[in-house]
C-alpha cells in the first residue's frame, strides 16, 4: 500500500499531467472501487459497467483532490466513487422524476405512516392531502411518479392456464399508427440490454453510425464495438424468441 505522503506526491504529478503517476494511483486503489461496486450489485446492472463508472469516479477524485484537504485520499475518493455510480444509475433510469416530486412522494409516505398509526387503518388520499394541505390530485401524481415502470411482457392475469400479457390488454385509438406497439416492444427489449450494448445499437441502427465512428464516440476500438454489437444482437434475438 502507498503511504499518505507518497500518494499525495503521485496526485501532484498526476494533476500536472504525469499519466504514469495516475495509472499507479489507479492500480493501488482498484480494490477500493471493487469493494464499492459490490454494494450496488443485484440492481439490474452489469458488474463491469458499474466498475467502469466507479473507475471514472476514482479518476475524478485524482483530478479534484486538493492538497489542502486534511483527509486521506481514500476517504475523499469513496464518496466520489459512490456518487458517480449513483448518478449513473439515476440518469440511466428510463423514467426521470424531478427532485421536488421525489421529496413530495417521501412526505406523502411519511404522512401515510403517521395517519395509519393514529387511525389504525390505511388513510385515504383525501385524508393524506388534507394533512399536507395539498389537492388530492397532487398526492396521487406524486405517488404515481415514483412507481417502477411495468414491463409490457408482465402477466396481466391468467386465463384458462394461459398467461395474458399487459401488452395484450392495450389497444390504440383510431388513426394511431399501428406500428406504435411494435416501437414500444422494441424499446422494451432495448431497455433490457446493458448500457454499453444499448448505446452501440442506438448509434449503429438508429443514428446510422459506422463501427469506427461509434468507437471514436465511446472510446473503444472498432473490434470492441463489433463484439459488443454482435453480443447485443444475439441478446435481442433471444429476448424476442422468449417473449
Amino acid at each position: 500500500m502507498l503511504g499518505n505522503e507518497e500518494i499525495k506526491e503521485l496526485i501532484c504529478a498526476a494533476q500536472a499531467g504525469d499519466q504514469g503517476a495516475k495509472e499507479k494511483i489507479l492500480e493501488h486503489n482498484i480494490n477500493l472501487v471493487r469493494s464499492i461496486v459490490h454494494r450496488f450489485t443485484n440492481r439490474g446492472y452489469e458488474w463491469d459497467d458499474l466498475f467502469q463508472i466507479g473507475c471514472i469516479g476514482l479518476i475524478k477524485s485524482i483530478e479534484r483532490f486538493d492538497m489542502k484537504f486534511d483527509v486521506q485520499f481514500s476517504t475523499y475518493a469513496v464518496p466520489m466513487i459512490i456518487g458517480e455510480i449513483r448518478r449513473f444509475m439515476r440518469d440511466d433510469n428510463p423514467v426521470k422524476v424531478s427532485r421536488p416530486v421525489k421529496e413530495l412522494a417521501y412526505k406523502v409516505h411519511r404522512t401515510q405512516e403517521k395517519l395509519q398509526g393514529l387511525l389504525g387503518r390505511e388513510p385515504t388520499i383525501k385524508e393524506v392531502a388534507a394533512d399536507l394541505i395539498l389537492a388530492p390530485q397532487e398526492v396521487v401524481a406524486a405517488l404515481e411518479a415514483i412507481q417502477s415502470p411495468s414491463s409490457l411482457y408482465a402477466n396481466a392475469f391468467q386465463h384458462d392456464g394461459d398467461s395474458v400479457l399487459l401488452l395484450d390488454q392495450i389497444k390504440y385509438c383510431d388513426g394511431q399508427d399501428s406500428a406504435y406497439f411494435e416501437k414500444l416492444a422494441l424499446k422494451e427489449i432495448l431497455s433490457r440490454l446493458p448500457p454499453k450494448e444499448r448505446t452501440v445499437i442506438q448509434l449503429r441502427f438508429f443514428e446510422d453510425k459506422t463501427q469506427a465512428e461509434i468507437g471514436i464516440l465511446i472510446g473503444l476500438s472498432q473490434v470492441q464495438v463489433s463484439r459488443i454489437e454482435k453480443s447485443a444482437l444475439k441478446a435481442i434475438r433471444e429476448f424476442m424468441q422468449t417473449s
